[in-house]
Parts: structure tokens; sequence; C-alpha cells
């Protein structure tokens, strides 16, 4: 049997205790600070979005492993230079895939971001990422070389469709039992996620 796929998840961490998550399934992460610093460990999430994107992507993969890297902190923000940091660290932990559930709209990054992509390009790793927000374009995502991700609120959770060329897929995360789905978390965070674990299932299977 291959050994499992290994998906990095820039976020805001992960809380192993969810009943969501497979702490088995975790592999030791990083925490990184907005001037592009970094610890390892220090990767429970107080947010919670980490934890969902992670869930979802364990969902689709039930055979990966996941390397939770921290950027959110005490909130849903991160520097440019921090998810640039948080990227390398992902390719010098070899991972096979990195999805990133987020970006940013403004341009200036984006010679940083094609930099990095390059980077992962070379060490043979895929990153999934928003490609647009809203209509408007996204970097990482949007850039040559990144898997960019766009809503379709119609696709099912568990495939994703190509249209142009685009990736579309659901923006709903794993449900949660007694939750209705438009009172859980939703949003392209969830349709890059689904994508990554749909792309790491594919991987493992060969």
């Amino acid at each position: 049997m291959p050994d499992p796929v290994r998906i990095a998840i820039i976020d805001s961490g992960v809380h192993p205790d969810h009943p969501h998550i497979d702490a088995a399934r975790l592999l030791p992460g990083f925490s990184v600070a907005r001037n592009g610093s970094f610890t390892q460990g220090d990767t429970l999430d107080d947010l919670g979005h980490g934890t969902a994107v992670t869930a979802a992507i364990m969902d689709q993969a039930p055979d990966a492993l996941c390397v939770p890297i921290r950027v959110f902190h005490a909130a849903l923000r991160a520097s440019a230079r921090a998810l640039v940091s948080a990227i390398d660290l992902a390719v010098e932990a070899r991972v096979d895939l990195i999805n990133l559930s987020l970006g940013t709209v403004n341009p200036a990054h984006s010679a940083a971001f094609a930099a990095v992509v390059e980077r992962a390009r070379v060490a043979e790793i895929q990153i999934v990422a928003a490609r647009d927000v809203d209509g408007q374009a996204c970097y990482p995502g949007s850039l040559d070389g990144v898997l960019g991700v766009t809503l379709d609120w119609d696709c099912p959770r568990g495939i994703y469709s190509v249209q142009d060329g685009v990736i579309h897929a659901s923006g709903h995360p794993r449900p949660i039992p007694g939750v209705e789905q438009r009172r859980n978390l939703h949003g392209v965070s969830f349709a890059v996620a689904n994508v990554s674990g749909i792309k790491g299932r594919e991987r493992q299977a060969g």
C-alpha cells in the first residue's frame, strides 16, 4: 500500500479533540507570525475555521495525514509574508498537497507568491487555493501553477467539476448533525478544502 498522502493545511490551526478530527492523522505542525518567523507546534485552533477546514479534508480523504500550519491567530487575517513563509514550511515538510483556504486580492503581493509557487512546483507539490473572492482575482490562487478553486453551490460536496479549465466545488463543510446547512460555516474556504481532500483521495488511489 502506498504511503499516506500528506496535506499541509495553512489556516488557524486545528483542535484535535473536535469529534470530526482524527488526532492520529495529525502530524506536527507550525505556527507562523505576521513577520514570517515560526515555531514548531502551537497549532491549537482558537477560531474554529482551521478545524472545520481540516475536518472537511479528512472527510474527503480518509487516509490522508494532515500538517497544520497556523497563520491565523486572534482573527482570520494574516500577512502576505506569513503566507509565503507557511508555504515554504510546507514545501520543506515534503507534503504532497498544500491547502490554502485563503489568499489576498492585493496584486502587490503577486510576485512574492509567484516565486513561492514556483518553489512548490519544483518540489512537485500541488497548491490548492481560492481562485477568486466574489469575482475578484485572489492570490496565489489565480496564479499559474496553482489549482485555483471557484465556488459552485450546486455542486455536490463529494465531487468537483471543471468548466473552461477552472475547478468548481461546493462551499459547504462537513455537515454537523442537528445544525442546518445554512447556519454552518461555508464559503470558498470549504470549496478549496473539498477539492484538496478529493485530490488527496485521488492521489492515494493512484
